[in-house]
């Protein structure tokens, strides 16, 4: 299986930069705003299978200090096999 659901996902948090690593099946400016509000304390982190959680938006992210969030897919690692120190 070859692929990489990582995300890396950067912001500010009154005017204070964060960053954190996420696995996630899928990403996109909303669900990384969601994310991003998690991070920050401010929405709730949801448990597994449940689907019915409210999101939080950029505009309710803004009003509590989180703002810059951008995302992007986390580095594969290459792991070598085989090597000795």
């Amino acid at each position: 299986m070859n692929t990489n659901d990582l995300f890396t996902i950067e912001y500010q948090l009154h005017g204070k930069p964060k960053s954190f690593i996420l696995r996630a099946p899928l990403m996109n400016n909303a669900e990384a705003w969601h994310w991003a509000s998690c991070d920050a304390g401010v929405a709730v982190i949801p448990r597994f299978g449940q689907h019915t959680l409210k999101r939080v938006s950029k505009p309710m992210a803004e009003k509590y200090g989180i703002t810059d969030v951008r995302w992007c897919r986390a580095a594969q690692i290459q792991w070598a096999e085989g090597l000795t120190s």
